[in-house]
């Protein structure tokens, strides 16, 4: 009897260890790197869904420990300049892909959906690869990110109950996001979200140039749709279905 007791009360003590346990070698970034600013936004109703997308139970960056290094070391490189990493999106679980594709097909279109993609229908996101249906989200190493200026007023917040501009308006009608000014909001399927979009203006240029170089200089490669989505090349492989939950 005292044998049981005691078994019960060790699997009491280590069932929360193992409940954060990762598989691939994942880890909390907050754990490897605390600086950097994270604004999980599928794990909100700020997003072009406008509301959180399965999977994601807490607003967590997950990453593979080599990508969490990484970004790290960019980070770092940033400090210098009174400059941060803003985490949009990390790991990605593929239920969360699927919740995006049936809401892409379920033949509805709100005001609020629309400011994300206001030249189409959000039909077509896949079809014109802005949402991929096998996502490197889901592998651990793909991200989307942003830079925030340190030394810039960051105060002003997303508010549900106002009619926001689109994501291609200017930075004072569109939603706020608490980083420097890019030209799109996050998230913007439209071709002045693409890289080198030739619509912005040489301080928004700078900005998109500054993250990029920041980004290959640790190795991440920038998706030419979208300013704010990097990847590891060679760093992908499975795509794994965990759940997003808290940090310990």
């Amino acid at each position: 009897m005292k044998i049981v007791v005691i078994l019960v009360a060790v699997a009491g003590l280590v069932s929360p260890v193992l409940a954060q346990a990762f598989p691939g070698d994942f880890a909390f970034l907050r754990d490897i790197d605390p600086t950097i600013i994270q604004d999980i936004r599928y794990a909100t109703s700020n997003n072009f869904m406008g509301r959180p997308i399965a999977g994601y139970g807490a607003a967590e960056c997950v990453v593979k420990r080599d990508v969490g290094l990484r970004l790290k070391a960019v980070q770092q490189e940033l400090a210098r300049q009174s400059l941060s990493l803003k985490m949009f999106d990390c790991y990605r679980p593929a239920r969360a892909v699927a919740d995006m594709v049936a809401w892409s097909r379920n033949g509805k279109e709100t005001a609020g959906e629309r400011r994300y993609n206001p030249a189409f229908s959000k039909a077509d996101l896949f079809r014109l690869g802005y949402i991929a249906t096998h996502s490197g989200h889901s592998t651990g190493a793909a991200l989307d990110l942003t830079l925030v200026d340190l030394r810039a007023d960051n105060s002003r917040k997303f508010d549900p109950a106002r009619d926001y501009a689109d994501c291609t308006a200017p930075v004072a009608e569109r939603a706020p996001e608490g980083s420097v000014d890019m030209g799109t909001g996050y998230d913007c399927s439209d071709a002045k979200g693409h890289t080198a979009a030739g619509a912005i203006t040489p301080a928004q240029r700078r900005w998109r140039n500054l993250l990029v170089a920041a980004m290959a200089r640790q190795g991440f490669a920038n998706y030419s749709k979208e300013w704010w989505h990097f990847s590891l090349p060679g760093g992908g492989g499975v795509a794994y279905d965990f759940p997003i939950t808290r940090a310990p």
